[in-house]
Protein backbone atom coordinates (compact mmCIF):
# COMPACT_ATOMS: atom_id res chain seq x y z
CA UNK A 1 0.00 0.00 0.00
CA UNK A 2 2.91 2.43 1.02
CA UNK A 3 5.12 1.90 -2.69
CA UNK A 4 1.08 2.23 -4.42
CA UNK A 5 1.15 5.38 -2.39
CA UNK A 6 4.41 6.50 -3.20
CA UNK A 7 4.31 6.35 -6.61
CA UNK A 8 1.00 7.94 -7.00
CA UNK A 9 2.83 10.87 -4.70
CA UNK A 10 5.88 10.94 -7.30
CA UNK A 11 3.88 11.49 -9.82
CA UNK A 12 1.07 13.69 -8.92
CA UNK A 13 2.70 14.84 -5.73
CA UNK A 14 -0.98 14.49 -3.63
CA UNK A 15 0.26 14.47 0.07
CA UNK A 16 -3.41 15.39 1.27
CA UNK A 17 -6.47 14.56 -0.25
CA UNK A 18 -9.48 16.96 -0.26
CA UNK A 19 -10.65 16.06 2.52
CA UNK A 20 -7.43 17.13 4.65
CA UNK A 21 -6.56 13.47 5.74
CA UNK A 22 -2.85 12.46 5.00
CA UNK A 23 -1.54 9.50 3.66
CA UNK A 24 -1.23 7.35 6.85
CA UNK A 25 -4.81 8.81 8.07
CA UNK A 26 -4.01 11.70 10.19
CA UNK A 27 -5.22 15.17 10.20
CA UNK A 28 -2.83 18.27 10.09
CA UNK A 29 -2.17 18.62 13.49
CA UNK A 30 -1.79 15.30 14.84
CA UNK A 31 1.13 13.35 16.07
CA UNK A 32 2.03 9.92 14.94
CA UNK A 33 1.69 7.12 17.70
CA UNK A 34 4.66 7.30 20.25
CA UNK A 35 5.39 4.68 22.29
CA UNK A 36 8.32 5.09 25.01
CA UNK A 37 10.82 2.84 27.03
CA UNK A 38 13.35 3.84 29.63
CA UNK A 39 16.51 2.03 30.59
CA UNK A 40 16.48 -0.98 28.06
CA UNK A 41 20.08 -1.07 28.37
CA UNK A 42 22.13 -2.66 31.33
CA UNK A 43 25.46 -1.67 30.58
CA UNK A 44 25.17 2.05 29.58
CA UNK A 45 24.18 4.57 32.55
CA UNK A 46 21.32 5.85 30.95
CA UNK A 47 19.10 4.92 27.61
CA UNK A 48 15.72 5.38 26.17
CA UNK A 49 14.17 3.87 23.36
CA UNK A 50 11.27 5.38 21.38
CA UNK A 51 9.24 4.15 19.04
CA UNK A 52 7.54 7.27 16.54
CA UNK A 53 5.63 6.20 14.13
CA UNK A 54 7.83 3.95 11.73
CA UNK A 55 10.99 5.41 13.47
CA UNK A 56 12.47 3.13 15.88
CA UNK A 57 15.19 5.46 17.99
CA UNK A 58 17.69 3.97 20.75
CA UNK A 59 19.96 6.62 22.72
CA UNK A 60 22.33 5.39 24.68
CA UNK A 61 24.46 7.83 27.55
CA UNK A 62 27.64 7.25 29.65
CA UNK A 63 29.34 9.93 32.03
CA UNK A 64 29.66 11.90 33.38
CA UNK A 65 33.11 10.04 33.21
CA UNK A 66 37.27 10.45 32.54
CA UNK A 67 38.63 10.35 29.08
CA UNK A 68 42.33 9.82 27.73
CA UNK A 69 41.63 12.66 25.35
CA UNK A 70 42.99 15.18 28.21
CA UNK A 71 43.46 17.85 25.33
CA UNK A 72 39.41 17.80 24.93
CA UNK A 73 38.80 18.62 28.47
CA UNK A 74 37.43 21.53 29.55
CA UNK A 75 38.77 22.83 33.54
CA UNK A 76 35.06 24.48 33.63
CA UNK A 77 32.57 21.74 32.79
CA UNK A 78 32.00 18.95 31.05
CA UNK A 79 32.36 18.21 27.81
CA UNK A 80 28.72 16.97 25.28
CA UNK A 81 29.69 14.40 22.70
CA UNK A 82 26.90 13.19 20.83
CA UNK A 83 27.23 10.81 18.12
CA UNK A 84 23.71 10.47 15.70
CA UNK A 85 23.94 6.73 13.35
CA UNK A 86 21.62 5.24 11.14
CA UNK A 87 22.01 1.70 10.66
CA UNK A 88 22.47 0.51 7.39
CA UNK A 89 18.70 -1.08 7.09
CA UNK A 90 17.25 1.65 8.75
CA UNK A 91 16.36 2.73 5.14
CA UNK A 92 14.62 0.65 2.07
CA UNK A 93 18.19 0.79 0.55
CA UNK A 94 21.19 -0.18 2.09
CA UNK A 95 23.19 3.01 3.86
CA UNK A 96 26.87 2.09 4.15
CA UNK A 97 27.84 1.85 7.99
CA UNK A 98 30.30 4.59 7.32
CA UNK A 99 29.17 8.04 9.11
CA UNK A 100 27.81 10.45 6.07
CA UNK A 101 27.90 14.26 5.73
CA UNK A 102 24.52 14.33 6.93
CA UNK A 103 24.88 12.07 10.38
CA UNK A 104 27.90 13.87 11.21
CA UNK A 105 25.79 17.51 10.85
CA UNK A 106 23.19 16.23 12.91
CA UNK A 107 25.45 14.75 15.85
CA UNK A 108 26.50 18.33 15.98
CA UNK A 109 22.68 19.96 15.80
CA UNK A 110 21.66 17.15 18.29
CA UNK A 111 24.39 17.89 20.45
CA UNK A 112 23.94 21.95 20.35
CA UNK A 113 19.60 21.11 21.09
CA UNK A 114 20.55 18.89 24.26
CA UNK A 115 23.74 21.60 25.87
CA UNK A 116 21.03 23.96 27.34
CA UNK A 117 19.54 21.80 29.31
CA UNK A 118 22.74 19.85 30.89
CA UNK A 119 24.04 21.34 33.99
CA UNK A 120 27.71 20.28 32.53
CA UNK A 121 29.68 22.80 35.14
CA UNK A 122 28.95 20.53 37.98
CA UNK A 123 31.09 18.13 36.16
CA UNK A 124 34.56 19.73 34.99
CA UNK A 125 37.27 17.86 33.21
CA UNK A 126 34.46 15.22 31.92
CA UNK A 127 32.89 13.78 29.42
CA UNK A 128 29.53 12.35 28.74
CA UNK A 129 29.02 10.44 25.50
CA UNK A 130 25.47 10.34 24.06
CA UNK A 131 24.93 8.04 21.26
CA UNK A 132 21.56 7.83 18.85
CA UNK A 133 21.08 5.15 17.21
CA UNK A 134 18.40 4.82 14.27
CA UNK A 135 16.89 1.22 13.46
CA UNK A 136 14.01 2.48 11.46
CA UNK A 137 13.81 5.48 9.76
CA UNK A 138 10.82 6.80 8.45
CA UNK A 139 10.80 11.03 8.92
CA UNK A 140 11.73 13.55 11.30
CA UNK A 141 14.59 11.19 12.95
CA UNK A 142 16.69 14.62 14.56
CA UNK A 143 13.54 15.00 16.29
CA UNK A 144 12.75 11.56 17.94
CA UNK A 145 16.54 11.17 18.40
CA UNK A 146 16.75 14.51 20.72
CA UNK A 147 13.38 12.99 22.59
CA UNK A 148 15.18 9.99 22.95
CA UNK A 149 18.33 11.25 24.03
CA UNK A 150 16.64 13.82 26.73
CA UNK A 151 15.21 10.66 28.36
CA UNK A 152 18.41 8.49 28.52
CA UNK A 153 19.94 11.53 30.37
CA UNK A 154 17.16 11.66 32.58
CA UNK A 155 18.15 8.12 33.24
CA UNK A 156 21.64 8.24 33.46
CA UNK A 157 20.78 10.61 37.04
CA UNK A 158 22.45 14.21 34.64
CA UNK A 159 21.58 17.23 36.25
CA UNK A 160 19.33 18.60 34.13
CA UNK A 161 16.92 22.15 33.71
CA UNK A 162 14.08 19.84 32.09
CA UNK A 163 13.49 17.67 29.04
CA UNK A 164 14.50 18.74 25.94
CA UNK A 165 11.36 17.62 23.44
CA UNK A 166 11.48 18.24 19.71
CA UNK A 167 8.67 18.05 17.15
CA UNK A 168 8.98 18.41 13.28
CA UNK A 169 6.49 20.57 11.49
CA UNK A 170 6.77 21.65 7.46
CA UNK A 171 4.26 22.52 4.75
CA UNK A 172 2.60 20.12 2.24
CA UNK A 173 0.53 20.47 -0.67
CA UNK A 174 0.07 24.45 0.59
CA UNK A 175 -0.79 23.35 4.31
CA UNK A 176 1.23 23.40 7.41
CA UNK A 177 1.20 19.77 9.00
CA UNK A 178 2.48 18.59 12.09
CA UNK A 179 5.28 15.97 13.04
CA UNK A 180 6.44 15.15 9.02
CA UNK A 181 6.82 11.50 7.80
CA UNK A 182 10.05 11.26 5.17
CA UNK A 183 7.16 11.10 2.28
CA UNK A 184 5.84 14.43 3.46
CA UNK A 185 9.69 15.81 3.89
CA UNK A 186 10.76 14.67 0.66
CA UNK A 187 7.91 15.80 -1.39
CA UNK A 188 6.45 19.13 0.69
CA UNK A 189 7.64 22.60 -0.03
CA UNK A 190 9.15 23.03 4.10
CA UNK A 191 10.15 21.28 6.60
CA UNK A 192 10.90 22.78 10.13
CA UNK A 193 12.34 20.74 13.36
CA UNK A 194 12.10 22.73 16.78
CA UNK A 195 13.33 21.66 19.26
CA UNK A 196 12.89 23.47 23.34
CA UNK A 197 12.35 23.07 26.94
CA UNK A 198 8.32 23.65 27.60
CA UNK A 199 8.40 24.51 30.67
CA UNK A 200 10.97 27.24 30.46
CA UNK A 201 9.52 28.18 27.07
CA UNK A 202 13.18 28.13 25.80
CA UNK A 203 13.89 26.69 22.03
CA UNK A 204 17.11 24.80 21.99
CA UNK A 205 16.80 24.17 17.89
CA UNK A 206 15.17 25.96 14.97
CA UNK A 207 15.87 25.07 11.47
CA UNK A 208 13.76 25.32 8.14
CA UNK A 209 14.69 23.60 5.05
CA UNK A 210 12.03 24.87 2.00
CA UNK A 211 10.27 28.39 2.60
CA UNK A 212 7.18 30.13 3.94
CA UNK A 213 5.72 33.14 4.34
CA UNK A 214 6.40 35.09 7.73
CA UNK A 215 2.37 33.71 8.93
CA UNK A 216 2.97 30.73 7.59
CA UNK A 217 5.97 30.35 9.79
CA UNK A 218 4.18 32.09 12.71
CA UNK A 219 1.46 28.80 12.39
CA UNK A 220 3.80 26.31 11.93
CA UNK A 221 5.58 27.48 15.17
CA UNK A 222 2.71 27.68 17.29
CA UNK A 223 2.06 24.05 15.81
CA UNK A 224 5.15 23.12 16.63
CA UNK A 225 5.00 24.10 20.29
CA UNK A 226 1.46 21.86 20.69
CA UNK A 227 3.53 19.41 19.41
CA UNK A 228 6.26 19.73 21.99
CA UNK A 229 3.94 20.26 24.67
CA UNK A 230 1.88 16.72 23.96
CA UNK A 231 5.11 14.99 23.51
CA UNK A 232 6.40 16.30 26.67
CA UNK A 233 3.58 14.47 28.63
CA UNK A 234 4.68 11.50 27.02
CA UNK A 235 7.94 11.83 28.17
CA UNK A 236 7.32 12.76 31.87
CA UNK A 237 5.21 9.67 31.88
CA UNK A 238 7.02 7.24 30.99
CA UNK A 239 9.61 8.25 33.28
CA UNK A 240 7.17 8.33 36.07
CA UNK A 241 6.42 4.60 34.73
CA UNK A 242 9.90 3.77 35.21
CA UNK A 243 10.67 5.56 38.44
CA UNK A 244 7.46 6.33 40.53
CA UNK A 245 6.90 2.62 41.22
CA UNK A 246 10.54 2.29 43.36
CA UNK A 247 9.06 4.95 45.90
CA UNK A 248 5.16 3.87 46.42
CA UNK A 249 7.01 0.65 47.14
CA UNK A 250 6.28 -0.33 51.03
Amino acid sequence: MLKENSKNIENKVVLINEEGVRLDGRRAEDLRPIKIEIGVLENADGSAFIQHGNNKILAAVYGPRETHQKHILSPEKAILRCRYHMAPFSVSERKSPAPGRREIELSKVIREALEPAIFLENYPRTVIDVFIEVLEAQGSTRCAGINAASLALADAGIPIRDLVTACSVGKVNGKIVLDLTDLEDQYGEADMPVAMLVKWGEVTLLQMDGELTLSEFKEAFDLAVKGCEKIYELQREALRRKYLPQFNMG
